[in-house]
């Protein structure tokens, strides 16, 4: 497992293995999405591609991470100058957490119905949603959120529309995935996330939970590759003032969820 991260410091660029407390500096590529396209081509083992190339500079990563030296975290995939070539978007209802929540908030808005759509469509993920293989399992929730352009890098600001509702955090995990020239999709790795999204304007009918998504976002500042996906935990966390305002811990991985990783791809 290695993890990478995407460096900028104006018009130049830089992939780095993240070596703590240090970044080491790639030579001869400028972006992950080179890299991953490179070894994809060459059949060749992204991770121990990286590691042969990570002879270039060394940087303090705390540096980088606050913001104070000349180098900043760039989002950890793009297509660089070609943001219409990034497709953002993600599966809901796939945690055995997730329903929960869910089934209360739309429940308020159609009292008249005891089970909504929402906790039916759970509930068909927990029949089918781990198929044998070769199966065909049951189709999670699915949601778009927009283009490379909605993606924001790490300590961006999140913004909030001016006819938006609300702005409120949806920690995740997310898979990058690059297509390949032949049409394969190609799990390069995972990072986390912050989906963002409009929950008052979803909470209104379940019909715009469409619409509630159409929101910047923002992944990173790390890509693990080859990390496994069976239980990770985590906590989130809200600070104003440099005060912690909330905080919640979460469950994700397999282990958590009703759906399989093989049957959401």
């Amino acid at each position: 497992m290695v993890r990478l991260v995407q460096i900028g410091n104006g018009s130049a660029r830089r992939v780095s293995l993240v070596d703590e407390p240090h970044l080491l500096c790639l030579i001869g590529v400028e972006s992950i999405y080179e890299l991953a396209s490179t070894c994809i081509r060459e059949g060749a083992s992204l991770s121990r591609r990286a590691q042969s190339l990570a002879t270039g500079d060394s940087l303090c990563y705390d540096d980088v991470y606050s913001t104070e030296g000349e180098w900043r975290l760039l989002s950890p995939i793009d297509v660089p100058g070609r943001p219409e070539r990034v497709l953002v978007s993600g599966t809901g209802l796939t945690h055995l957490g997730s329903a929960k929540d869910r089934q209360a908030m739309h429940a308020q808005a159609d009292a008249t119905r005891p089970v909504t759509d929402s906790m039916r469509m759970f509930e068909l993920g927990l029949a089918g949603g781990r198929p044998t293989e070769g199966e065909i399992g049951a189709a999670p929730e699915w949601f778009y959120k927009g283009h490379g352009d909605i993606l924001l890098p790490p300590s961006a600001p999140l913004t909030v529309p001016a006819y938006a509702e609300d702005g409120g955090e949806e920690a995740e995990i997310a898979g990058i995935y690059l297509i390949s020239s032949d049409g394969t999709p190609h799990r390069i790795g995972m990072c986390a996330g912050n989906e963002f999204s409009d929950h008052r304007f979803e909470q209104r009918n379940y019909l715009n939970l469409a619409g509630s998504k159409l929101r910047h976002c923002s992944i990173g500042p790390e890509l693990v590759v080859g990390a496994e996906f069976r239980s990770i935990l985590g906590e989130v966390s809200i600070e104003r003032g440099g005060a912690p305002l909330w905080q919640k811990a979460i469950e994700t991985g397999e282990e958590n969820m009703s759906h399989s990783l093989a049957n959401l791809e």
